[in-house]
């Protein structure tokens, strides 16, 4: 098998804490590249799935909802939870 040379651009703040990761499998980058590419042609395609993550209406709901409670200066705020759990059950 014949071999050939591939040069990339990166971040250096990934290519380095990429290194480490490779390192502590016991692999060099290249050898990482090698099995990623591999995968590549096994799976016929990128061997992860690659999507955007969107939140549903649910999620997007209950975010609206806290940005409204932090703009309400009506609404009571606790510190810590015991503080809100001591409120809580001196109304019992």
């Amino acid at each position: 098998m014949a071999n050939t040379s591939m040069n990339i651009r990166m971040d250096s703040d990934i290519k380095q804490k990429a290194q480490k990761i490779f390192a502590e499998l016991g692999m060099d980058t290249t050898t990482a590249i090698n099995i990623f590419l591999r995968q590549v042609i096994r799976t016929n395609g990128l061997p992860f799935e690659v999507k955007i993550d969107t939140p549903n209406a649910e999620t997007i709901e209950a975010l609206q909802e806290i940005e409204k409670l932090k703009e309400d200066s009506t609404k009571k705020t606790y510190s810590t939870f015991s503080e809100l759990l001591k409120d809580v059950t001196d109304d019992v």
